[in-house]
């Protein structure tokens, strides 16, 4: 066999080995072209960030809210495999990708250190490895060693697309550990690290959380529509005055995260969060009804303006 040859198999086996995607498919890279005639081609990218993730999912808005912004919380995956329960986590202890409680409770964590260039992917190896770990297991990090099935799962393919999930924000990590044992020194300083690192955060909607940031409050909306045109429907509420949530708030900016448009409001942190969830509910509603509107009736070159105004208000949160 030529050297030629040798090195085209070599590229053509690398490639479909850390793919996961077939030549015929869409590329993960959000070009709208086949794989094949994009990243999967002899000489293109071989590990193709994939861009939205959950993208299919029903829970996709929490997940990226617990993976990017929620500090302390918990939700239970809707699996379709295995018979054990597994709990979605945002952080556990020494940032472990999952791990088994001493009472058999098993979770798997999402703010963790990822391998691969699809997150989905990572989070369905975790999910495989501690479906038959016992008590005590631990599991630091996601590798190529976890990943135990051929087909090379993602997420979608161990969950029910359609189903949702609330997840659980809690003000502290004691969930950690099971009611009446004692944590070794070592997960005591890694327990007291995080608890010191909280934002006080507290769950108001789908994928919208309320944050105690010190000087000022937030609100952290996960949105599931493109973002051309969640940014179109903002246009068209801002051009009326109504992207606010009421006295004491502020229409900030936006963040992207797993392919999502992450909305922000600055909040009077004088007001409880829950004084927060009547005006999050009705302004959702205003969006939903600028989304439908947008099929009928192009922006104006008012609304335009007021796009572009939002388009160049991108915000860090870290």
């Amino acid at each position: 066999m030529s050297r030629r040859s040798t090195v085209k198999n070599a590229r053509k086996a690398k490639t479909e080995d850390t793919s996961g995607v077939g030549p015929r498919q869409p590329c993960p890279c959000g070009s709208g072209k086949r794989y094949k005639a994009c990243h999967g081609g002899e000489g293109g990218a071989v590990d193709v960030a994939v861009a939205r993730p959950f993208e299919g999912l029903a829970l996709e808005c929490e997940l990226v809210a617990l993976r990017e912004f929620v500090p302390s919380g918990t939700a239970t995956l809707p699996l379709t495999v295995g018979e054990r329960e597994v709990t979605l986590a945002t952080v556990l202890p020494m940032a472990a990708a999952a791990l088994v409680r001493s009472d058999g409770v098993a979770f798997v964590g999402l703010q963790v250190q990822t391998r691969s260039s699809d997150v989905s992917r990572d989070i369905a190896r975790a999910v495989r490895w501690v479906l038959d770990a016992e008590p005590g297991d631990v599991l630091p990090v996601v590798g190529p060693e976890t990943d135990f099935d051929a087909k090379r799962d993602r997420l979608q393919d161990l969950v029910d697309a359609g189903t949702d999930v609330e997840s659980v924000v809690h003000p502290d990590f004691t969930w950690w550990m099971p009611e009446g044992t004692e944590p070794t020194s070592e997960v005591t300083l890694s327990l007291e690290r995080a608890n010191a690192a909280i934002l006080p955060t507290e769950r108001i909607g789908h994928g919208a959380y309320w944050v105690d940031a010190g000087e000022k409050a937030h609100l952290r909306w996960v949105r599931p529509e493109p973002e051309e045109k969640l940014l179109a429907a903002l246009a068209r509420l801002s051009a009326r005055g109504e992207l606010s949530l009421g006295e004491g708030s502020r229409y900030a900016g936006s963040f992207r995260a797993h392919g999502l448009l992450v909305p922000v409001w600055d909040l009077d942190r004088e007001s409880h969060a829950r004084e927060w969830a009547e005006p999050v509910e009705l302004l959702g509603t205003r969006i939903d009804a600028a989304l439908a509107s947008l099929a009928d009736e192009p922006l104006t070159g008012e609304e335009r303006r007021a796009r572009d105004g939002l388009v160049g208000r991108q915000i860090t949160i870290r």
